[in-house]
């Protein structure tokens, strides 16, 4: 595979991605080569699982519910309690961390009431009680990876400086596009139009609803979906800080817009577990370069008062795409 083309299909085409009837074609104009070559590359992208999929991130809380949970297992017991929550296909990430709450997973589910509901039966089935910390803010929550650091971010989006309201209930054809687009966009010359075949609709009416998604922030960004620790990224570092309430919403965005943050939310503190309240993600190549990067962010920003720990992943027990449908 040639790298060059490797590396700019990997990292220029996340977002931006073209839709229209014929994507592929358009990604082999961008890049001098023909459109076989680009379809060819991303599935041996895939079956390299350097990538998860092409297509669709939705914003959370948009068109369903979701929340990020935690367990305390006792570390002779993590396989098998984390082979038991992996089960459950509401659960789409799931790492061990370094840290008394040593498993972190990620429930998404179609409404409240259904997740609630799995994370009952999640908690049954493992054991072990569940600490909930559902989203409160979000201040970066791109999803896209820069491969060379030089990413341009997006402003703080001034829009969702307020509490997240309902998701907007999904008629019957868009959840079935829901249900098609979590598998990703199928690797042919019109994948819209396969999409439209399993949906029943045309392919303009599929295109049509998609661009409004991401026109409405329902679809976050639309393209190729990167596994950053096949990339060569793996020392990934969830920084928490326990921030003033009245200065969580200033400091978030800030960090936001931090080149080596690539989340940046609020969520709930949940006492006296659970202390800290704004979440941040840093990764890195080696270990030592995502401690500096987050000690030099604490000091710079006058963070080193706030108190604060960084739960570094240790195993990947499970990686997909969120599933609302």
């Amino acid at each position: 595979m040639d790298e060059a083309l490797d590396f700019h299909l990997l990292n220029d085409f996340q977002r931006n991605f073209p839709l229209c009837s014929a994507p592929f074609a358009e990604l082999a104009a961008k890049l001098g080569v023909a459109e076989s070559v680009v379809l060819r590359m991303l599935e041996q992208l895939r079956r390299e699982g350097k990538i998860s999929r092409v297509g669709a991130v939705f914003a959370p809380k948009r068109i369903g519910a979701s929340t990020l949970a935690a367990m305390a297992v006792p570390p002779e017991k993590l396989g098998i309690v984390a082979e038991a929550v992996n089960r459950f296909p509401e659960v789409n990430h799931n790492y061990e961390r370094e840290h008394r709450y040593n498993l972190w997973f990620v429930v998404t589910a179609g409404s409240e009431g259904r997740l609630q509901a799995a994370l009952g039966a999640i908690e049954l089935a493992a054991g072990y009680p569940i600490l909930k910390l559902p989203l409160v803010q979000e201040y970066h929550i791109d999803l896209g990876f820069s491969l060379n650091g030089k990413g341009e971010k997006q402003p703080p989006n001034k829009a969702h400086a307020t509490p997240f309201a309902p998701p907007t209930p999904l008629d019957e054809l868009e959840r079935r596009l829901v249900m098609a687009l979590q598998e990703g966009l199928p690797l042919f010359i019109r994948p819209f139009q396969v999409l439209a075949s399993r949906v029943g609709c045309d392919e303009s009416e599929v295109l049509e609803r998609i661009r409004r998604w991401c026109a409405d922030g329902i679809i976050k960004r639309f393209g190729v979906v990167v596994r950053h620790h096949e990339l060569g990224y793996t020392a990934n570092a969830m920084l928490v800080q326990d921030i003033p309430d009245e200065e969580v919403a200033r400091l978030g965005e800030i960090l936001a817009r931090e080149a080596g943050v690539t989340l940046c939310y609020q969520r709930p503190r949940v006492l006296p577990d659970w202390p800290y309240n704004l979440f941040c993600m840093i990764h890195g190549q080696v270990r030592e370069e995502v401690e500096a990067k987050i000690a030099e962010l604490r000091s710079r920003l006058k963070l080193s008062d706030y108190a604060c720990d960084t739960l570094f992943s240790l195993t990947r027990f499970k990686q997909t795409g969120a599933r609302y449908a």
